[in-house]
């Protein structure tokens, strides 16, 4: 393979991984809020079973 195809290849190459990457840093990550707020209220409800004696229940206010 000559030289300057290969450049050129190299060159479409890296230019295709730059568009892809700049897409992906553009998306805004709308899945960590809700998942983080759902597992906040899980380690509540796990402390809360862990405290409360065995004949009352656990209530929670949200």
């Amino acid at each position: 393979m000559h030289a300057d195809i290969h450049l050129q290849l190299h060159h479409l190459s890296a230019a295709e991984l730059h568009r892809t990457a700049d897409r992906a840093v553009e998306v805004p990550s709308v899945a960590s809020p809700p998942l983080r707020v759902q597992l906040g209220w899980t380690l509540v409800e796990l402390g809360l079973r862990m405290v409360t004696p065995a004949g009352r229940p656990a209530t929670l206010a949200a």
